[in-house]
């Protein structure tokens, strides 16, 4: 978000019991930014979207416009936005060259990401495809393999969905539901591995498969495969009278924004974020934490770190032991 506005943390509460964790609590503090929107007059606020979140400010922007445009009668059919998709993909490489390294113990590679994120805006797709199935690329993988991670894929995950789809399963939104989101009533994953789940060619662990989904998405688009429904897909629905709703996959996963007018100005506003969706207090961390060995706290804060990651949050992360 802007500067002096905290965009706030995921937090883990961990408790030991009999020398392994026995709970984790999982909360997702962040601002209710959506709030601060009402009232507002409809064009200004939605212009002011973009500029609350520093992270996917244009997937922020392009569905908070489209959710207004929705809401005003004009709907909009899933489709590749290439600015959200281009947005998406840097966060991907962030991702790989910048964060991955320095989680397995090596040295980021920046030259190659100022390189790699100057192709994409350039469409030079080759080269990208290059560097992503390179050594350096290759090791990092190899790597994956190397680090303790948890041994099955067990989990809930979001199915693709457009806008119009989202109002049969949820006609309208509310505080709750934006804190805690559910699928089927039960708490879902989404992000690149929920979108290229029924893509997977061989089975991996938990943590290597959430990475490996950010890779193949950006090979795919080095490749020019990437189709509807990747990263960068947006939709958009009017869900009553002088309401709309769009949908916009980002880098970490499905989000939603719904706008209700009065006349001009907006009579309510909700958003509903990847990191809620991926840290949900009954979501795949708690899962993966609970039962663990918690002698060596050090050991679990090296674990909750490369488990955070793969779940990706796009704000701060803090553990505390209860």
């Amino acid at each position: 978000m802007t500067a002096g506005i905290d965009a706030g943390c995921v937090r883990l509460r961990i408790a030991s019991a009999d020398g392994r964790v026995g709970a984790v609590d999982v909360a997702s503090e962040r601002p209710a930014v959506a709030q601060a929107l009402r009232g507002r007059p409809a064009d200004k606020a939605v212009r002011l979207v973009p500029l609350l979140f520093a992270l996917c400010g244009q997937a922020q922007g392009r569905a908070a416009t489209l959710a207004l445009d929705a809401a005003r009668g004009k709907e909009c059919r899933a489709h590749l936005d290439p600015a959200i998709q281009r947005e998406a993909l840097r966060e991907h490489l962030w991702r790989w060259l910048l964060d991955l390294p320095l989680l397995l113990g090596e040295a980021a590679m920046r030259q190659e990401f100022v390189a790699a994120t100057g192709w994409i805006a350039a469409g030079q797709r080759e080269k990208l495809g290059a560097l992503l199935t390179g050594p350096g690329i290759e090791a990092l993988r190899r790597r994956l393999t190397e680090v303790e991670d948890v041994d099955h894929l067990e989990a809930n995950f979001l199915p693709l969905l457009d806008a119009q789809a989202s109002l049969g399963r949820w006609p309208r939104f509310d505080p709750d539901f934006c804190r805690q989101p559910h699928w089927q009533g039960a708490a879902a994953e989404t992000g690149a591995i929920a979108r290229r789940l029924a893509a997977t060619a061989a089975p991996a662990t938990a943590f290597a498969a959430r990475w490996l989904a950010r890779l193949e998405e950006l090979r795919d688009w080095a490749a020019g495969n990437a189709t509807v429904g990747a990263g960068g897909t947006a939709s958009a629905a009017s869900a009553a009278a002088a309401s709309g709703r769009a949908l916009v996959e980002t880098a970490r996963g499905l989000l939603m924004h719904e706008i209700v007018l009065d006349g001009e100005r907006i009579a309510d506003y909700f958003i509903v974020a990847p990191t809620e969706w991926n840290f949900h207090p009954q979501g795949s961390l708690p899962r993966w934490l609970i039962g663990r060995p918690a002698s060596d706290r050090e050991a679990v804060q090296r674990f909750a770190a490369r488990a955070v990651a793969a779940l990706d949050p796009c704000v701060r992360w803090e553990l505390e032991w209860l």
